[in-house]
């Protein structure tokens, strides 16, 4: 196989692929990127067996072939070279030429054939959403997915797609947010399915034009994702996600306002003297004041008061001070809502005009 290739061309498809690759691999070929020429088309593909990554680069004549070659070597190649760099890509049996201007480089490659295949059963629904929506979506849940939990269920995210309604929901056992939109088109299924962490923190990434539109299909086991000339494919976390409807069946505690912007500076400046492995505060409340404190092994004390919206019984309580700071920097709006519920089991944070997003956090013992 032969082509010539503008390197900027090249560079960001390359970038986006090379991501998944793991860097340590059981099969040396899973380190290597395939290259497949057909019907003047580049297709690049990366996988690390969970998770793979096609990008379709249209090009001038070509001799059609496939190699596999090593992926962050002629990533580093392509990116080292200078900017507008015409490459010229030459096969010879299982080497391959990359020449740039007075430029040379040989790489040892392995044979296309033997590159793994990536399992994917019959994709039985399909939905239409706009990147930049999708996108939101996910950043606004992400954070609260755990990192290898032995619930392996909760190390990934719960897409939940109901006629013409999304809602994406990630916890680690500690705090829970969801998010709630509407599809621009009723898909007339409902399903459930759990992205594995990896995928959907390439997925974030992946979604750099909030105008794209994204086709996404799903079975069981696989998602595949169109997003322009990237096609996104991941295995699904085999797994039933936790019901987590009956936290929003109990009783409450008044709604606190607070300012988002005081809540953020406060947290942080009290959580500088807190416990480093807990991270804990206290608030306590009382009608139009929260007191905000904490201390640590070596007796250093923090303490900070603001004024609340608020009218209710006292009450005292301690939260992960990180947790809270991950929840109000993720409201879009000026103003935090703080609902604790009665048993002082779970504390809401949400926006006081916009229900689509919600956090949750369950409280520590100080």
């Amino acid at each position: 196989m032969n082509f010539i290739i503008n390197r900027e061309a090249l560079l960001t498809p390359l970038q986006q692929i090379v991501s998944v690759i793991e860097k340590r691999q059981t099969m040396p070929i899973l380190s290597n990127v395939l290259l497949v020429i057909e019907d003047n088309r580049l297709i690049l593909t990366g996988t690390d067996l969970e998770i793979q990554i096609v990008a379709k680069i249209e090009i001038g004549t070509a001799t059609s072939g496939a190699i596999t070659v090593p992926a962050r070597k002629f990533l580093d190649i392509c990116r080292l070279l200078p900017s507008g760099a015409e490459i010229k890509f030459e096969q010879e049996d299982d080497k391959v030429k990359i020449l740039s201007n007075r430029s040379r480089f040989s790489l040892s490659c392995l044979p296309a054939d033997n590159y793994p295949e990536f399992a994917e059963s019959e994709f039985e629904h399909q939905f239409f959403i706009n990147a930049g929506k999708f996108k939101r979506a996910l950043e606004k849940t992400t954070f609260c997915m755990a990192n290898q939990d032995v619930r392996y269920y909760l190390n990934g995210l719960l897409l939940h797609i109901s006629n013409s309604k999304l809602k994406l929901v990630a916890s680690d056992g500690h705090r829970l947010s969801i998010y709630e939109d509407q599809l621009d088109q009723a898909t007339g299924y409902e399903a459930r399915i759990i992205l594995p962490r990896k995928g959907v923190l390439e997925l974030v990434r992946l979604l750099d034009d909030p105008d794209a539109e994204l086709r996404v299909e799903f079975s069981g086991n696989n998602i595949r994702i169109f997003i322009k000339n990237l096609v996104f494919s991941a295995k699904l976390v085999d797994s039933k996600y936790p019901d987590f409807s009956k936290v929003f069946q109990q009783s409450f505690f008044n709604q606190i306002h607070i300012q988002k912007q005081s809540l953020k500076e406060a947290l942080t400046r009290v959580a500088i003297l807190s416990n480093e492995k807990f991270k804990g505060v206290t608030l306590d409340i009382v009608p139009d004041s929260l007191r905000i404190s904490t201390h640590n092994p070596e007796h250093d004390e923090a303490e900070e008061e603001l004024f609340i919206e608020y009218t209710g019984e006292p009450l005292s309580i301690a939260f992960n001070a990180q947790y809270l700071l991950d929840a109000v920097s993720n409201l879009d709006s000026e103003l935090a809502v703080l609902t604790i519920a009665s048993n002082a089991s779970t504390c809401f944070i949400d926006e006081p005009n916009d229900t689509s997003y919600k956090f949750i956090v369950m409280p520590m013992r100080l």
